[in-house]
Formats: structure tokens, sequence, C-alpha cells
């Protein structure tokens, strides 16, 4: 394979028969068919190379959650504490490469104690596993390359005759970091493990997570919905057992053919009731436009819970209500979320909404519209204010339109109250009106010129139906004839 590099082709991939015939990565394609004119050759696909990556990886997560991308071409698996699943480190590799193998994909491996030995025993030498503390000696004859270091930096150790890491191991340390940087030190210490190395995992960590393995893949729905619900209840007893709640609920399904499938869903509060988290995931599969498609089988379903926070177990007087107003407000809000749970698991998250309130008197920003399942999270930061208090009449209706459409208004005295308008051709009498509620430009937060001040009425026909209407300015020099405007309805 080859890959455009400064403007020339270079050779970026090779295959057995082409290392035996003496090419090697970086050669300037020209030279290579200098070399052998019926060279086979196929450009690269960097989009298409990361996409399968991504795709091997979310596969291994099988193996362990915590899988890392290598570079372009590689993989970094932490199966610390997870070896003994599969009967030891020799098994878990053995099984891993003969699956992958059974996928049509070339791989060789490396188990070591630090993730730099594994890399550099993997890549650059014959794989296998290197014995606890033995990643010194595995490391040695291995070539700088094997650290990880640029092509610069592997040239200029060549030139003082540093070929291998025992060359760079048995030199003198200040020398060394002063002429190619302490970072070359460092890779060599963590490779070694006098370092530590972390692992980025590519994907975040569950808090809580419980799976069930099948000997042979389960392809039956029925069979699918069954073992997830006794997922359900044993990542509710962890839960329970931490005095924690999820509101992120991840289902991942693993095919025998290498696909793997996940379906999340949210809640605005942390749960970990089975039968609620059940009916959600029922909801969710229900309403999916891509039904799960088992293919030969899943051989392994994990359940992983994350975004996790204190619940307590509720009092029996909030269970139900005992006449007292803070309590019928928490088992009111209570089931309001849970009624947006099942919406945005059927729906999706941005498609059930609620409004919060904020701290302004204009009515355009009187209220922000956010998801149901983030509406917890936004009150608990306090910034806006509670909604205030009902009253018989509202001053304001509670939708406006999406945007205030213009009237013609008749009044007894300019700046009065309107007693006829014309709206959407039909003429309106009014019989009662309120106001004006006044409301200027907010000019702490206003940019360029104010908004004109703004003279809100509620009128009322005689048949009872009410109006929101505005007049947009007051009369003065310059403003002979503000226009009005309608700008809600009253239930």
């Amino acid at each position: 394979m080859v890959g455009k590099e400064k403007g020339a082709f270079r050779l970026t991939c090779l295959d057995a028969r082409a290392e035996a015939l003496g090419l090697v990565t970086g050669k300037a394609l020209a030279d290579a068919r200098a070399m052998i004119p019926r060279l086979d050759v196929v450009e690269e696909d960097l989009v298409a190379d990361a996409v399968l990556l991504g795709a091997i990886a979310d596969w291994c997560d099988r193996y362990t959650p915590l899988v890392a991308l290598d570079g372009g071409d590689g993989l970094l698996l932490d199966i610390s504490g997870c070896a003994h699943l599969f009967g030891g480190e020799a098994e878990l590799g053995r099984d891993c490469l003969t699956r992958l193998k059974r996928q049509a994909v070339t791989v060789r491996a490396a188990i070591a104690g630090t993730p730099g030995a594994a890399r550099a025993v993997a890549r650059y030498g014959r794989g296998g596993i290197v014995a606890p503390g033995g990643e010194g000696e595995a490391l040695l004859p291995l070539p700088a390359a094997a650290l990880g270091i640029a092509a610069a930096r592997q040239q200029g150790l060549a030139r003082m005759g540093l070929i291998s890491i025992a060359d760079i191991e048995t030199r003198p340390r200040a020398p060394l970091a002063a002429r190619f940087g302490g970072d070359l030190l460092d890779r060599l210490d963590m490779a070694i493990g006098r370092l530590p190395e972390a692992v980025t995992p590519r994907r975040p960590l569950p808090d809580c997570m419980a799976e069930r393995r099948f000997a042979e893949p389960l392809a039956h729905e029925a069979g699918i919905r069954l073992a997830l619900s006794g997922l359900e209840q044993s990542l509710s007893e962890m839960l329970e057992a931490r005095g924690e709640g999820a509101k992120l609920f991840e289902a991942s399904f693993f095919r025998s053919d290498g696909a793997v499938r996940r379906i999340n869903v949210e809640t605005g509060m942390p749960v970990r009731e089975p039968r609620v988290i059940d009916r959600l995931f029922a909801l969710k599969l229900d309403a999916l436009a891509d039904p799960l498609d088992p293919g030969f089988g899943f051989d392994l379903i994990r359940l992983s819970a994350g975004a996790t926070g204190p619940l307590l177990p509720d009092q029996a007087a909030l269970a139900t209500g005992n006449g007292d107003d803070v309590v019928d407000e928490i088992v009111a809000e209570r089931a309001l979320a849970e009624v947006a749970n099942a919406l945005s698991a059927r729906l999706g998250p941005q498609r059930v909404r609620r409004f919060l309130a904020q701290d302004t008197h204009d009515p355009l920003r009187a209220a922000l519209s956010v998801p149901a399942l983030r509406y917890g999270e936004m009150m608990g930061l306090g910034t806006a204010p509670p909604w205030p208090e009902p009253v018989d009449l509202p001053e304001r209706p509670l939708r406006l339109l999406t945007r205030p459409e213009p009237i013609e208004v008749l009044a007894e005295v300019p700046d009065g109250p309107p007693t006829r308008f014309r709206w959407r051709r039909a003429v309106h009498d009014v019989a009662k009106a309120e106001g004006p509620e006044r409301i200027a430009a907010e000019w702490w937060i206003s940019t360029g010129s104010l908004a004109p001040t703004r003279d809100y009425y509620r009128v009322e026909q005689s048949d009872g139906r009410r109006f929101w209407l505005y007049r947009d300015g007051l009369y003065g020099p310059g403003t002979s004839h503000p226009p009005w405007f309608m700008h809600g309805l009253f239930a």
C-alpha cells in the first residue's frame, strides 16, 4: 500500500512477500518499481482504516472496557483484573487472536506488564507473553524505534551508534537527555516499568457493569429480553449496595461475527429499580428505526451504568404523599420525571423538553426550553428563579406566538388601551382592558441601539376570549404612530 508524503507516493504497508523481496516502508514508489516492475500497489484509505480500527476496538470491549487506540493501526487493552475471566492471560490472548483471524484480520499481539513493553514486543518482537518483571530483558534486543520515537531521532541515535534499546540503556543518562531530550529516557523507563504509564480509554469507563456470556449465541428476541432483564436485576443490586442510582444506562450486544450494537437510555433523576430500567429499554427497543439484528446470535450482552449519584430509599410518606405541600411537590416532580424518561426513551432526549424560568422580565426570554432529562441539573445550578405562584387570572399567556403579528388598533386616546383591533382580517371589539405593563429594554445586556419600550395590554372580548397586545414604542418626538402587535392568546 502507498500513501502521499510531501507530494510523492511512498510505501506505507507491506505484505510478507514484499518484505521478503527487500522492500521497506517509507521507500518511494518509484524506487520500489525500479526494483520490482510488476509491483501490485493499492492506495491507502485512512478514513476507512480508522473506521475499521474503531470497529475492532468496539469488538475488543468484550475483554475489557479499557481499550485505547495506539496509532493508526494498533490497539492497547488493559486486561488487569480481567484475564482470570477467560482462564488466564494465555487463554485470553489465544481467544482474541483466534476470533480476529476468523474475521480475516491479520494481527500481532503481546502481553506485558507495561503498555510500552507490550507495544514494543508486538510491533518489533515476536509477540507472546512477557513474564512479570521481564520487561527489561525483553526490550533490550529490540531496535530503538520500538520506543515509539520519531524517525529523525532514530537517525540521530544511529549516527551515535545507538541502534538497539540495550545501547541506550548502557549509556550515561545525562548526555542522552541533553542531546535527545528527557522524554527519550522517560519512554524507556515507562516501558521497563520504572515510571507509570497511563492508558486513556477511547470510551468513558462505566461506574457499574454487569455482563453475561453465552456458550451458544443467543438469537431469539424473547431470550435476549430475558437476559437483559437479568442483567438489570444484577446491576440494580450493585447500585443498591453502593447506595446509588444512575442516570445513564448502556446495553452492549456483541454478535458472534464481530459486530457490536449499543443502546443507551437516560433518565432525569438517578434510578435503580429494575422495572423502571426494563420499561425504558423496552420503549427504546420498540422505537428503534434500525431494529436490533442478532445475525448469527449474541455471545455477550453487557449492561453498564454511568452518571451515578446518591439515591437514598424513599420514606413511606414520600411514596404516596400525605397532604403536605412539600411532599406533594416532590411526588409530583418524580411522577413527571418518570413520564419524561419514558417519552425521551421512545422519542429521543432532544424532543422532550421543559421550560426553565429565567431571571428576566422580557417575555421573549422569560423561559428557556431545555431537554426534560437535563431539567433537574439546570435547576440545581441555582441560576434560575422559581416560577411565580399561580393566580386565578394569569398576567401573561402560557404560550406566545412564534413571531408577534402586526395588528391595526383603534383607541380613544393615543396612549390609551385599545377599543377595537383588526387581526388576521377579523375585527375584534374590546369589552375590557388591563394595562399598560411597561417593559423597557435591559440596557445591561443590550448591544447597539436599545429596543423600543413596550406597553402590554390584556384585553377581553364580550364572548370571553382574551388577548395579549403591545404597542412597540411610546408617543413622542419622532414617533407619532407606534405599531401594535399581537403577542399571545390566553387559554
